[in-house]
């Protein structure tokens, strides 16, 4: 069973709703156009799959989650949105879809999570019609870069890769997309990458207290003392180092992404 490293507390819906295909698929773009069926696995609370929806109406747009917990808050955002987007639990290695049922099958912040990524790539490429694109993007936490140091941030991509790697999930996951689209048979490939810059003052508050939130009061946090990676205060400790990164008047960090269209 896949368990996921950050759960579904609030801090962690406050950074899932910023997300938008401009901010989070911008590789997916010159793909879009009205009329395609689109399947978005793992939606969470769904602001990429009203977009997505908007973009390609009338096309019917499904977004799916393996946990319910974000999924009326998807729905209640594509009705005051207006967009006709349908949201569901689902198994991203069990797709309940008959085979070439879409025309772009988009995961976004998913392999990473996953003890399979190649079966899951497998999956959503069985449910993609041909000629169409299964499209992907994931964080590489290696690669994540701040100023100025702190070793709380420090600490804390240490924990995040231990806790990640105690789910049997791949936080660097970024670099390997390529590899494993290739061990799951795929070979149309376009490989991309694109980063998260966080450095103005209300990027800094939004995206420090969100993690700050996340080191203690969140499945991470849960997992990272269950799993004897980390103590409460060890924690807070963590958490006060997003907060003073947050104040800096000179606070910059970036996380880069790897990128994936495959041609079907």
């Amino acid at each position: 069973m896949d368990r996921y490293t950050h759960g579904h507390a609030e801090p962690v819906l406050q950074s899932h709703r910023w997300r938008t295909v401009q901010n989070s698929a911008a590789h997916l773009l010159g793909e879009l156009r009205p009329g395609l069926d689109v399947l978005d696995v793992g939606c969470g609370p769904g602001t990429i799959t009203v977009d997505l929806a908007r973009r390609v109406a009338p096309g019917r747009v499904l977004g799916l989650d393996v946990s319910p917990a974000p999924l009326d808050e998807a729905r209640a955002l594509a009705a005051a949105e207006g967009v006709p987007a349908e949201f569901a639990v689902g198994d991203v290695y069990a797709l309940d879809a008959a085979d070439d049922s879409f025309d772009v099958v988009h995961a976004h912040q998913v392999l990473q999570h996953l003890t399979d990524p190649v079966a899951a790539l497998r999956e959503m490429a069985r449910v993609c019609r041909p000629g169409g694109v299964v499209a992907v993007r994931d964080v590489d936490y290696a690669a994540t870069t701040w100023f100025p140091a702190d070793e709380g941030l420090t600490r804390w991509l240490d924990l995040y890769s231990r806790v990640a790697r105690g789910n049997d999930a791949e936080p660097d996951a970024g670099r390997r997309l390529l590899s494993w689209a290739h061990a799951a048979g795929l070979r149309d490939l376009t490989a991309t990458t694109s980063s998260w810059c966080f450095a103005t003052p209300e990027e800094r508050r939004w995206w420090g207290t969100s993690w700050a939130g996340r080191a203690t009061a969140s499945a991470f946090a849960e997992q990272a003392v269950a799993g004897g990676h980390a103590t409460a205060e060890e924690l807070a400790e963590v958490a006060a180092a997003w907060l003073r990164w947050a104040e800096a008047d000179d606070g910059w960090l970036a996380l880069l992404h790897g990128e994936l269209l495959v041609r079907v």
